[in-house]
């Protein structure tokens, strides 16, 4: 089973994941980065194109052909694909990732709003239910609470 860990009181939900994906990719590692919508996964993919100049996170949707092959993969949770590799999922979505028990680490980001913070509050007592290990994290000063 998964650990997971909350980043709480995101900002900007896109700009921290373009962050923790950038920075586990340079890891080594790979990543999925699940959405709630397409209009989301399209916002995150361009985010991913130029958060950083010089930096280059190669990424495609999870329904790509090279989504395989790819490290980083952006899928949606309106239109559920089967996730190439399981190492750390990004959870962008309000929903519980249905294939969480696949994944190495899941990560929720949960942004500043009452409609953002209620259905994470929901995904954390299912996660403790399920008797995951849960780090949570200020996503402001990217620091273990």
């Amino acid at each position: 089973m998964p650990r997971v860990q909350f980043y709480h009181d995101a900002p900007d939900r896109i700009a921290l994941a373009c962050e923790l994906a950038a920075r586990a990719y340079a890891g080594g590692r790979q990543v999925a980065l699940r959405t709630a919508d397409g209009a989301l996964a399209r916002r995150l993919d361009q985010a991913l194109w130029s958060f950083e100049q010089l930096a280059f996170v190669p990424h495609v949707m999870a329904d790509s052909p090279l989504a395989a092959e790819t490290p980083v993969v952006i899928g949606r949770g309106d239109a559920p694909a089967a996730w190439p590799h399981g190492d750390i999922l990004f959870n962008l979505a309000d929903d519980l990732p249905p294939d969480l028990e696949r994944f190495r680490v899941v990560v929720e980001i949960v942004g500043q709003s009452e409609a953002e913070k209620a259905p994470a509050r929901q995904r954390y007592r299912h996660y403790k239910q399920l008797g995951l290990p849960i780090q949570p994290f200020d996503a402001v000063r990217r620091e273990a609470m």
